[in-house]
């Protein structure tokens, strides 16, 4: 993993544990969770290396408690998906869901993406999600935002051209956020991210196959509306 300067460099913001495992995830953590937890050392990863025979490369960033992941997997089991979420009681959520679906292509990191995304070869992802992050509300705590000009910069490297990065939230601020960033990193770095929206429906509707997560389910309670940003890799 990386070393003390780069740690001290990087701060994971937010809880990463919360209640005691129930006995069941707790045991699937100490049997199941090492055969599926990401390593990495100094050098480039190349991710296919994680799985066997794939079709493609998925990440998906911060998981929660791992619904869309688990599903996602399940519908496309010719695809590896990494899946990076610092909160222990989420990846233990992710890992019975392996364990109950007897998942095979699925991948974790429990720690921060960025240290996946930097350390990611080249054009070696086809997609990326980033759904429902942390909003930081609070002015003072938005560079704390996941989506960022050193992230997209990350993201920009590990996504093959015409690979797609997907953006969900019910923070209208923070989708105003997004398209900022972006707009300005292709401004500043040449046209990379393209956003694909060709109408109002297309960000108002949840994308092909989208399973719902508990988030999003919340967020329409409370009377928030999603919105699902899609962006090509040029």
């Amino acid at each position: 993993m990386k070393g003390e300067s780069e740690t001290s460099r990087r701060h994971v913001y937010g809880r990463t544990r919360g209640k005691a495992l129930k006995p069941r995830q707790a045991n699937l953590m100490e049997t199941l969770f090492p055969g599926v937890s990401i390593s990495f050392g100094e050098g480039v990863l190349d991710p296919r290396s994680l799985f066997g025979e794939v079709k493609e490369v998925w990440l998906e960033v911060g998981f929660g408690g791992g619904e869309h992941l688990a599903h996602q997997a399940a519908m496309h089991p010719d695809t590896g998906i990494m899946g990076c979420e610092p909160f222990l009681n989420g990846v233990a959520k992710l890992v019975s869901e392996i364990d109950l679906r007897g998942l095979s292509n699925v991948r974790i990191l429990n720690d921060d993406a960025r240290f996946l995304l930097e350390c990611l070869a080249p054009a070696s992802l086809d997609r990326a999600f980033i759904l429902y992050p942390d909003p930081w509300p609070k002015k003072r705590h938005n560079k704390r935002r996941f989506v960022n000009p050193e992230t997209l910069g990350f993201l920009a490297k590990a996504l093959k051209p015409g690979g797609e990065l997907r953006f969900a939230s019910d923070i209208p601020d923070y989708i105003a956020w997004t398209l900022a960033h972006v707009s300005r990193f292709n401004r500043e770095e040449g046209e990379t991210f393209f956003w694909t929206a060709v109408s109002p429906a297309c960000w108002r509707t949840p994308y092909e196959g989208w399973p719902g997560t508990r988030y999003e389910a919340k967020a329409i309670r409370e009377g928030r509306t999603p919105c699902y940003l899609s962006f090509r890799r040029i």
